[in-house]
């Protein structure tokens, strides 16, 4: 019998899918609070976490990017501190949904201005398409790096003019948006840490995303903790190890760390779906305030 050949590095659409492990899947009872979550992100696990917005101020906003194009985005802040750090976040390929709006909410409790722009709203609304490869053929390939690169500009600008203390910046970002994080980190001279939780390393290149995070090694501008799942089927651990040695390489080991959690899936932190793993969420959480606390909120 033939033994059917498993791809090296399972495409953004599959990996998602293969992590979902759908026969696991514990569900939420349908409410608002399930419904705030992408299409393709339903039915919704019942770990998914609600953190209070008590204490916080919290508001759908509109960003004048660079070409002129309005850019929504979500932002959460302490209401009874001013000028604090800002932090942006980065989607996964389900854009802004309830999830990443909640990771906002976790990071302002703990201090921080956030921003969430939706990336991809130029495209469609990715919360909308239930369909994986219609998902990223239809929306995700259309957001080029320039684009969204210069739309975390514009973030901060906006952040910075309201409220944030837009000089001590750091940025985080899930799966497409964990590649996102290492590129702005080469991209931009005033942000001062990132956290990258599984972004893919090596990609293919297009037109309109030619940039693969291993390349831009050497370019860092400010440290970035990546954070990786062992069992990641679309980041096998040989690109992790292949970054590494680009990081030493190019001088950037340490500050620059990569952590690899040895029972964590592709998704671990999404604990919304199946794919998460509380012992290595907690854990990766703890890691990123820690870096985030050192470099962002010290002003170090």
């Amino acid at each position: 019998m033939t033994q059917r050949h498993q791809p090296e590095r399972l495409p953004e659409d599959r990996n998602w899918i293969a992590s979902a492990g759908l026969d696991r899947r514990r569900l939420l009872v349908a409410g608002t609070f399930a419904a705030g979550f992408a299409a393709a992100c339903r039915p919704v696990s019942s770990s998914a976490i609600q953190t209070s917005a008590e204490g916080l101020v919290e508001e759908s906003v509109s960003i004048p990017a660079a070409d002129g194009f309005a850019m929504p985005a979500f932002a959460a802040r302490p209401a009874d501190k001013e000028n604090a750090p800002l932090l942006c976040v980065v989607h996964e390929i389900f854009g802004v949904h309830e999830w990443i709006r909640d990771i906002c909410r976790r990071f302002a409790r703990a201090g921080y201005y956030t921003i969430a722009p939706d990336l991809f709203a130029r495209h469609g609304d990715a919360t909308k398409i239930a369909d994986f490869k219609q998902l990223v053929s239809g929306i995700v390939s259309k957001a080029s790096d320039a684009q969204v690169l210069a739309d975390i500009d514009a973030a901060y600008a906006w952040a910075g003019g309201h409220g944030a203390d837009g000089s001590r910046r750091g940025i985080t970002g899930f799966c497409w948006g964990g590649r996102i994080v290492w590129l702005y980190a080469a991209h931009s001279a005033q942000l001062d840490a990132g956290v990258a939780f599984y972004g893919r390393l090596v990609s293919q290149k297009t037109a309109l995303q030619p940039l693969s995070v291993i390349e831009e090694a050497g370019k860092l501008k400010a440290p970035v903790l990546g954070q990786y799942g062992a069992l990641d089927q679309g980041i096998p651990l040989a690109d992790v190890d292949a970054m590494r040695a680009a990081l030493e390489q190019a001088g950037k080991s340490p500050p620059d760390e990569i952590t690899v959690y040895p029972g964590a899936d592709h998704g671990f932190m999404a604990d919304y779906r199946p794919s998460y793993d509380e012992a290595s969420a907690k854990a990766a959480w703890q890691a990123a305030l820690g870096w985030f606390d050192r470099y962002v909120k010290a002003g170090t």
